[in-house]
């Protein structure tokens, strides 16, 4: 029997009422399962607005222990209701410890871990090391009832280190929550494309589909620029939205025809981790 999965990243605005913004994505949700979507991303940190572009230490009080945290709890009920897997992204406490992180939701609402965001950028407009700790948990990879999924968060998509990561920890599809938009430091740089094209090469190297979940909206004069896809094992998008829609992706893969690619390409068997060593320090 074929393994098959479908797979979905939502894209929406979120603003500073969380309740709204858990509305947001519940319907989305809803409507990406109504499709056949079997798991299905939301955008990075959908609890509020994108508040890393400057160093405010009221938003600490926005974080919450993964457990109890108030996004959590509505989307282990949405995935219980519907049957789906979702990757939950949060802002966590841990005591005194603050991190960006995913909790990863399955069909049926159970919380299968916490993966905490490894890379955490600090720039104009993306001050990240203010806010988090470096991810103590390492890459994770998680057995769902739909496929084993790998999840990286935002600036994490940029390292092919992570997709290698994950893909040799036996991940069949990456998932990628985002937050990514103008840089207020240069309004003539636009991201978007090269943003694509980095895990777009992940997927070829890896020879593994992607999903890449975006945020629209100006945010206080920062536009993210949406455009969130699913690109095949090959880097062929094959589902998109564009820098402004409110929607969802939607595609489906066959695990098995994958595995076999995956396998027949070589580059698992050819790679040479006796001589990466010293680069790696």
């Amino acid at each position: 029997m074929t393994r098959t999965i479908t797979v979905s990243g939502l894209q929406a605005a979120f603003g500073e009422d969380l309740d709204a913004n858990v509305e947001t994505v519940s319907r989305l949700v809803r409507a990406a399962a109504a499709e056949g979507a079997q798991v299905i991303l939301p955008p990075e940190l959908f609890q509020g607005p994108y508040f890393c572009k400057t160093q405010d230490e009221a938003w600490f009080a926005h974080a919450h222990p993964a457990e109890t945290h108030p996004v959590v709890g509505p989307m282990r009920d949405l995935a219980s209701e519907l049957n789906v897997a979702i990757p939950v992204s949060i802002y966590e406490r841990d005591g005194p410890r603050y991190y960006n992180s995913l909790v990863m939701v399955d069909a049926g609402g159970d919380m299968l871990g916490v993966y905490r965001k490894s890379h955490i950028p600090d720039g104009p407009g993306y001050q990240e090391k203010f806010y988090f700790r470096p991810g103590d948990t390492g890459f994770r990879v998680w057995n769902t009832k739909f496929g084993r999924i790998g999840v990286g968060i935002c600036w994490d998509q940029w390292f092919p280190e992570t997709a290698r990561a994950l893909t040799l920890q036996g991940a069949e599809i990456l998932f990628y929550p985002t937050a990514i938009g103008s840089e207020p430091h240069d309004s003539e740089l636009d991201t978007s494309a090269p943003w694509r094209r980095a895990m777009q090469g992940h997927a070829v190297s890896n020879v593994i589909p992607v999903v890449a979940a975006n945020r629209i909206g100006d945010e206080g004069g920062q536009v993210f620029y949406g455009t969130s896809f699913i690109c095949d094992q090959a880097g062929d998008v094959v589902s998109e939205l564009g820098r402004s829609d409110e929607g969802f992706t939607l595609a489906s893969f066959d695990l098995d025809f994958l595995d076999r690619r995956r396998a027949a390409w070589g580059f698992f068997r050819d790679r040479r981790p006796d001589l990466y060593g010293p680069f790696f320090a």
